[in-house]
């Protein structure tokens, strides 16, 4: 994983999520996730061009249940933008780099 994509649990999501004062793009996914694999790099790549602007983590939806659940996640891919602990955006599926980049742009 890049080193500006921070990997959160259900234990640290409150505080790394909920309570950032950056907007956060959260990657729900799971390692058996076909096109959760294939917009990896694209994530990577976000994080470092908004590196200072916006935080990007990842949760893995197999070993973290109770963060999917409190917000729907229901298919993954699934990126959500929060900002001030609220959802702002949400995209489910891998979609082009652009609609992920016309999301963030919306929040910040």
């Amino acid at each position: 994983m890049a080193d500006n994509v921070l990997e959160v649990s259900d234990d640290t999501f409150d505080a790394e999520v909920l309570k950032s004062d950056t907007p956060v793009l959260v990657d729900f996914w799971a390692p058996w996730c076909g096109p959760c694999r294939s917009i990896a790099p694209v994530i990577e790549e976000l994080a470092g061009e908004y590196a200072g602007k916006l935080k990007v983590a990842k949760i893995n939806v197999d070993n973290n249940p109770k963060s999917p659940a409190n917000f729907h996640v229901r298919g993954i891919p699934n990126l959500i933008i929060f900002k001030n602990g609220e959802l702002q955006e949400q995209i489910v599926g891998a979609v082009a780099k652009q609609e992920i980049v016309n999301a963030i742009e919306k929040v910040l």
